[in-house]
């Protein structure tokens, strides 16, 4: 594994929604090769941040930078050469229901002009294959699928392209814990297959554990500690520790609604 430059370089990212401050001034460096994970409660903004690095969201304020390039206020020509290193698993798989599952693992080689639809079709059927899926499942549905085997398409998807860069958002969200850590094993396997770069957000801590290599904590809109995941149960941090034994006091205070 090569690490030693950024290979994304988040700074002084801000974003906001009226007055609810999302992101207040969050920096993060990733690494070529790492596998960085960003935990936090519900709300955090762990997901706003992903949005802001893919473009879905524009950040009021800030810098992120791809192998050094600027990403933030781009021309779309430009943006499409950055998302084309990048594959992106979705919360809830994040499939087409109108397409079969091969042709949602082929969506993002046939945006590329030098793929053809018969080419595109056998390269999804080699990363079924890759995430233990048969042949005879590549003709079905979205809908006639169970929430394993649509996280498993979305891998599927996710190294379609054999991206270096790889995002993860909440990738055991929604499973039981067996499969949460078949999808975590296949995460890892694949990662290192391909030597790609990834950032996940999450708050199941054990999938945290499995997947990354370096952990990151998000908290009032800045990462507030920073470690490797042998660091992560003697952080020293009061956050992170009520965060990972999950306990309600502490310093992290949660809003409640009486029902």
């Amino acid at each position: 594994m090569s690490l030693g430059f950024s290979k994304i370089s988040i700074k002084n990212i801000h974003k906001a929604f009226g007055n609810n401050i999302v992101l207040d001034g969050l920096n993060l460096e990733i690494q070529k090769g790492q596998s960085m994970v960003i935990i936090g409660a519900s709300g955090t903004g762990k997901s706003v941040l992903l949005k802001n690095i893919i473009g879905l969201l524009k950040p009021d304020q800030g810098s992120i930078k791809v192998n050094g390039e600027e990403t933030v206020g781009v021309g779309w020509n430009r943006k499409q050469k950055f998302l084309k290193k990048v594959g992106i698993l979705f919360q809830n798989a994040g499939l087409f229901d109108s397409l079969t599952v091969w042709e949602n693992v082929a969506f993002p080689l046939m945006q590329d002009k030098s793929f053809d639809r018969k080419r595109a079709q056998k390269k999804a059927f080699e990363k079924l294959s890759e995430v233990g899926l048969a042949s005879d499942t590549a003709n079905l549905m979205p809908a006639e699928l169970s929430g394993g085997m649509k996280k498993r398409v979305g891998l599927a998807r996710a190294i379609a392209t054999d991206p270096e860069i790889i995002l993860f958002d909440e990738p055991t969200t929604g499973l039981d814990p067996i499969m949460g850590e078949i999808i975590n094993e296949l995460i890892v396997e694949k990662v290192q297959q391909l030597g790609a770069t990834t950032l996940s957000i999450t708050h199941d801590i054990s999938s945290a554990k499995k997947i990354g290599n370096k952990i990151a904590m998000i908290y009032g809109g800045k990462i507030i500690w920073i470690g490797e995941v042998s660091e992560l149960n003697s952080s020293g941090n009061k956050y992170v520790d009520q965060f990972i034994q999950g306990s309600a006091e502490g310093p992290i205070q949660m809003d409640f609604k009486p029902c």
